[in-house]
């Protein structure tokens, strides 16, 4: 199945069900999303507010599982800022996903180590490396997570199936 044909309104960034992650994404909400994740890593870096690691790991582990469906930032992307920037970019939604999943695994780890292993440092190099990875991706378009997803397709660790427009990348430049 193409990823055009997968049921996702682009434009809502919602599916039929819940529980899911759409494909295509509209690329602009997903700059959007990028943009608060950026700004809340270095409002939580230079007032110390570590304590918001473990939020964006929520919303990280929530867009992986669901999409913008049951994501604040996601819901207020989709549905409020993304529209207002013109008509949706689409491009295949499993590099996306596996962004996601790289932020909630290193979210979720900085959390732990700092928070039940009482290593301090571990927030705030976790939240560098965030901010960094999501100005790359709200501001310049460069999604690390999805070099690193079509990476590991070329190696052949990720089967092909698992994103056909991603084999075709003037699909994603379109």
């Amino acid at each position: 199945m193409s990823y055009r044909d997968s049921g996702v309104s682009p434009e809502s960034g919602s599916t039929d069900s819940v529980i899911g992650f759409p494909n295509p994404v509209n690329e602009k909400a997903a700059r959007v999303v990028a943009g608060f994740v950026a700004t809340i890593a270095i409002v939580a870096l230079a007032t110390g507010w570590y304590f918001l690691l473990p939020v964006l790991a929520v919303g990280f582990w929530l867009r992986v599982a669901t999409g913008p469906s049951l994501s604040p930032l996601g819901q207020l992307a989709t549905r409020v800022i993304a529209p207002r920037l013109g008509p949706p970019r689409e491009v295949p939604g499993p590099p996306k996903r596996f962004a996601q999943t790289i932020g909630a695994v290193l979210t979720t780890l900085g959390s732990v180590l700092a928070f039940i292993f009482g290593l301090g440092i571990a927030a705030p190099i976790v939240l560098a490396m965030l901010a960094a990875f999501a100005v790359l991706e709200s501001v310049f378009g460069i999604c690390v997570g999805c070099h690193m997803f079509n990476l590991l397709m070329r190696l052949g660790l990720i089967p092909a199936e698992v994103c056909e427009a991603c084999n075709d990348l003037s699909l994603r430049r379109a």
